[in-house]
């Protein structure tokens, strides 16, 4: 079985001018997975998202399994498809809310060596629109933009043991992130997601940003093809979970 040409040209977009020593030592795998994930899955009738949307949903998914090789590779390939040096660290500053700075320093490192390695000075210009007086009410305003008017106050509710957990998730997981510029509210939701699905046993925190991706517009569909297009990197089982969750929460609209 050869690699297609539709694969092979995908590919090339990726990696320009790069043959994988994979076709030398595992040559059935290798052409199997690319004829897979690089033809069938993006060519999918009805299932196609853009490229830059599909490689910043991947780097999400990478970065939530843990999966810092295929990261490293996957950053540079989407670079090629218009996802910007910014773009690509937000997400990765993203990630440390919901998966911990523990997991996610791999990937600091391994973007600053992929944009680097690409002639791309650093550090990005800068992206952030708060500041120690403001990053609560900003992040009270970005929850409540998200999910809506029951957000008002939510850092002050609660058990007073617990109610600090509250309050940092307003000012420091969406005064701190999610006003940055450089990803918009559906943009940072949609990776949010990807990160929640893509690590496993988050299932409650899952469903809610579901719910708070459909509220923003990213529907049902555009779900579905986030997850669909990143099966390759993904697998089966937290795909099918991520399914369920989808279809659980927007039967409830």
């Amino acid at each position: 079985m050869a690699m297609s040409k539709k694969a092979q040209e995908y590919h090339e977009r990726m990696f320009p001018g790069y043959v994988s020593d994979f076709l030398r030592t595992d040559p059935e795998f290798i052409e199997r997975f690319d004829n897979f994930a690089f033809d069938e899955v993006v060519n999918e009738e009805g299932q196609q998202l853009d490229d830059k949307t599909r490689f910043i949903a991947i780097l999400a998914v990478l970065i939530g399994s843990s999966s810092v090789d295929e990261f490293r590779g996957m950053a540079k390939a989407a670079l090629n498809f218009d996802v910007t040096p910014v773009e690509i660290k937000e997400i990765v500053y993203q990630a440390v809310d919901y998966l911990g700075i523990g997991r996610v320093f791999p990937f600091l490192k391994a973007s600053n060596e992929v944009l680097e390695s690409m002639g791309i000075l650093l550090p990005l210009e800068g992206q952030s629109t708060t500041t120690t007086e403001n990053r609560y009410e900003k992040g009270e305003e970005a929850q409540i933009a998200i999910f809506g008017e029951s957000m008002r106050g939510y850092g002050e509710r609660g058990p007073k043991e617990s109610r600090h957990i509250n309050k940092w998730l307003v000012d420091n997981c969406f005064g701190d992130i999610y006003t940055r510029t450089g990803l918009d509210y559906k943009q940072r939701e949609m990776i949010t997601f990807c990160f929640l699905y893509a690590q496993g046993g988050c299932e409650p925190q899952l469903a809610a940003h579901t719910a708070a991706n459909l509220r923003l517009g990213n529907d049902k569909a555009f779900l579905i093809k986030v997850i669909y297009n990143c099966v390759p990197f993904m697998g089966y089982p937290r795909t099918l979970n991520a399914l369920r969750i989808i279809n659980e929460e927007a039967a409830k609209l």
